[in-house]
């Protein structure tokens, strides 16, 4: 029994986390382009939005306790280089100012049309860093409330959304195979992946805290928790998606913002509009209040201590503030080719862990996949720049997958293979 009420503190504390506000944008913006590519979609952006996340905190569970163990499975330098990545993805680059711009377009601006978005920002990030720099009750208080509310929230226009569609499918010109694609790319856009890894320590502390200590027991609590926690998020993303794709709107320029408000107030009407937008404001500020914070202590501690906390995150506010008022969809697509670059090595880290870590215990096969990774991460970059001429591109398309934005996973499978060889060799040399 107590296992059981354990399992579902941590399963939602695990969706709480994983489920950021500025999420609410990328499923049905997905969703008016893929037509009547439903369930296809559902199950790409299922992959990367919440399989791979849940892998990112069971990659963790099965090295140790936090992004340093994991790390440490490939080389010591790994950790920290990949983590310092990782935490100006989900914090002042990205995750961090999408939180706020998130909140002035939903929140504030439906109601405040005349209200500048450098005022909003302002508001927003004088309330966390007070919050962030003074922890207060507050914090835990909005959070254990804004979570079940906003849920049911987004469960109630759900539902209406399904029994009484606001239009038919939208109309589109992808093919189910384009629609997978769009679904497995954009879900790189929640940063899960990415949080999971730094968010794991969070969920593994709380359960030896539970009195779950051998690798066994926190296994099964984390697992069965991240089982609730997916259920929650495919529901909602999948529902999100739908609700896009009969929305009406086909029209791809539409901001996210705009098309979320629309589907708002065409299902549930003015007031159930307010009422998502505070729900939004205040998980955004709650998201933005956890991820500074972390932002602080994970370069507070890189530094050995030599820089403040409450230098970092006053610092981590201000660089948010800034580019939180260039807008939610000016920051999604300023993320994407950071998000190409680290994606598929986190992918990389995580899969091989997971799948081979405990048979496989040499460095190298982990080496030579994030290696294939990285290089396969950085040509992603060059071809979003535009810096790859037609010539190249046709070439690199002859990679399996390449085309659809997943030309690292069989260079991965190569490098995992080469180096595996090369290990058994080495040891039947010293043999």
């Amino acid at each position: 029994m107590k296992k059981n009420k354990d399992i579902i503190t941590i399963g939602f504390a695990l969706f709480a986390m994983f489920f950021g506000a500025g999420n609410l944008l990328l499923p049905p913006f997905i969703g008016i382009q893929i037509g009547d590519h439903i369930w296809v979609t559902i199950l790409a952006f299922g992959l990367t939005g919440i399989l791979l996340p849940f892998l990112g905190i069971l990659s963790i569970v099965k090295s140790g306790n936090n992004i340093q163990d994991l790390g440490n499975r490939v080389h010591p330098y790994l950790a920290p280089i990949l983590g310092f990545i990782i935490m100006l993805c989900i914090g002042p680059l990205i995750a961090i100012p999408r939180t706020a711009a998130t909140t002035y377009e939903i929140g504030i601006l439906p109601s405040f049309p005349n209200c500048p978005p450098i005022l909003g920002s302002l508001i927003f990030f004088v309330i966390t860093w007070v919050l962030t720099i003074r922890p207060s009750k507050v914090v835990d208080i909005i959070g254990n409330i804004l979570t079940p509310a906003l849920l049911i929230l987004l469960l109630v226009l759900i539902v209406i959304g399904i029994v009484n569609p606001i239009s038919n499918y939208s109309s589109s010109s992808f093919t189910a195979l384009e629609s997978f694609s769009l679904g497995f790319t954009e879900g790189y856009q929640t940063l899960d992946v990415l949080a999971s890894v730094i968010f794991a320590s969070i969920i593994i502390t709380a359960s030896i805290a539970k009195g779950y200590h051998s690798v066994k027991e926190k296994s099964t609590v984390v697992i069965a928790s991240g089982a609730l926690s997916s259920i929650c998020l495919l529901i909602i993303y999948g529902g999100l998606i739908y609700l896009g794709s009969t929305s009406g709107i086909s029209d791809t320029n539409i901001s996210r913002s705009a098309l979320l408000i629309h589907i708002a107030k065409s299902t549930l009407g003015e007031y159930g509009m307010i009422a998502i937008a505070i729900s939004i404001a205040l998980a955004c500020l709650t998201t933005s209040i956890a991820l500074t914070s972390a932002v602080g202590s994970f370069f507070s501690d890189l530094s050995g201590g030599r820089i403040r906390y409450k230098t970092l995150v006053t610092i981590c506010c201000l660089l948010s503030a800034a580019l939180s008022i260039t807008g939610v969809d000016n920051i999604i697509k300023f993320a994407y080719p950071p998000l190409a670059f680290v994606y598929p090595i986190v992918i990389t880290l995580v899969l091989y862990i997971v799948l081979f870590g405990n048979i496989v215990k040499s460095k190298l096969p982990y080496i030579g996949a994030i290696l294939a990774s990285t290089i396969i991460g950085i040509i992603a970059v060059l071809k979003i720049f535009g810096l790859l001429n037609n010539e190249t591109i046709s070439i690199l398309n002859k990679i399996p997958f390449f085309a659809m934005d997943l030309g690292w996973v069989v260079p991965s499978i190569i490098g995992f293979i080469i180096g595996l060889a090369i290990s058994k060799k080495k040891e039947e040399t010293i043999a």
